[in-house]
């Protein structure tokens, strides 16, 4: 699942949530699994008896059968979206109904909930490739990560891909205002700080602001300048189970949530001005980088005139080079008027974001590129 194309859908087709359904006779067991879906963010049909079988138990994602129910079920092919539910781990039996009803998975109470709670949020966001995750880091301070960030997601977006930009940077003045969406409504970073375990991808996208057919996780203006590492490995594992595009902006000092941050990404952009200082600067920062970080490559921003050339500053660092970026005229400017960095399509941002969407994007479906 990525952008807005025709592969990178919701799973559901229609926009709709995909609910799953519940059969069990068994208030308790079903007071369970009404807690486990709310867990998962899913909201489950419930039916009773042998008529289940005919009660949406084919459109359903995934049928949750409670060990009770399995003997008035008779005998199924539905294979892998039929879990049985039960709680006794000595009874034999358990794998016998399950096989009896087309079950292929069992899950066994308390014990099981974590898992249980996985599957279920798997079979309503839809099961497809995770994001395409790229971190985005400053070589020096002002390097300009975070104007690249941004202008590969808004990139991203115009390509028609399912995008998401997470601030990582809880210092840097908020992603939200460097595309002019300060105002607009939706969640900031303060609000998914207690986040643990899984948070539901659908629900986290829906609660964003969108903002250039992105959407953005920023920093608010409040007090709030920083969030527990499982905060940021919960939410970022939510992003990426979307599928798309996913652009992390990440501080030069890597703090645990950074670090978080950094085991989930697929490919890292070290952005270097062409200047002596800032390429040993940036040396300190791709070592760093490099120990956490299996694919990182050099981001050359311009002007050119020190006499260091693009591809001697990434063999300095001994990193590849993703290519070079060009000082955009006007920049600032379009900033205060209100347009996004990349906003301009023939633009030095814009042309960098296209070609290395073009050159990236078929990596992760599996082309060689």
């Amino acid at each position: 699942m990525s952008g807005s194309s025709t592969s990178d859908r919701p799973a559901s087709g229609d926009g709709k949530q995909r609910r799953p359904l519940i059969v069990t006779e068994d208030e308790a067991l079903l007071d369970d699994l009404l807690r486990l879906c709310a867990a998962a963010g899913a909201v489950p049909e419930v039916v009773h008896g042998p008529a289940a079988r005919g009660a949406g138990w084919d459109a359903a994602p995934l049928v949750l059968v409670g060990d009770d129910s399995a003997a008035g079920l008779g005998a199924a092919a539905r294979g892998e979206g039929v879990v049985l539910v039960g709680r006794d781990p000595d009874d034999p039996g358990v794998w016998r109904r399950a096989v009896a009803i087309g079950a292929r998975q069992v899950a066994l109470l308390p014990e099981g909930e974590g898992w249980l709670v996985d599957r279920i949020a798997d079979a309503v966001e839809g099961v497809g490739r995770p994001a395409l995750t790229v971190g985005v880091v400053g070589g020096r301070g002002g390097a300009g990560a975070s104007t690249l960030a941004c202008a590969l997601a808004v990139g991203a977006a115009r390509a028609g891909r399912r995008t998401m930009l997470i601030d990582g940077d809880p210092l840097g003045g908020g992603l939200d205002v460097l595309l002019g969406g300060e105002r607009a409504e939706g969640l900031r970073w303060p609000a998914f700080a207690d986040s643990r375990g899984r948070v539901a991808g659908q629900a986290l996208e829906e609660a964003l602001p969108e903002l250039h057919s992105l959407r953005v996780l920023s920093w608010d203006r409040g007090d709030c300048t920083a969030v527990p590492p499982e905060a940021m490995r919960a939410v970022l594992a939510a992003a990426r189970r979307r599928g798309g595009v996913v652009v992390v902006d990440l501080p030069r000092r890597l703090d645990e949530p950074a670090v978080e941050a950094l085991e989930q990404l697929d490919l890292g952009l070290l952005v270097v001005p062409a200047e002596l200082r800032a390429v040993a600067a940036a040396h300190r920062v791709a070592s760093t980088l490099g120990m956490l970080l299996r694919d990182l490559r050099a981001v050359v921003r311009g002007p050119f005139g020190s006499g260091l050339e693009a591809d001697e500053i990434a063999r300095l660092l001994g990193i590849p080079l993703a290519g070079e970026l060009p000082l955009e005229p006007g920049l600032s400017d379009a900033l205060d008027a209100g347009r996004p960095p990349g906003g301009v399509e023939r633009g030095p941002l814009a042309r960098f974001s296209a070609e290395f969407w073009a050159r990236a994007l078929p990596e992760a479906e599996g082309v060689p590129a």
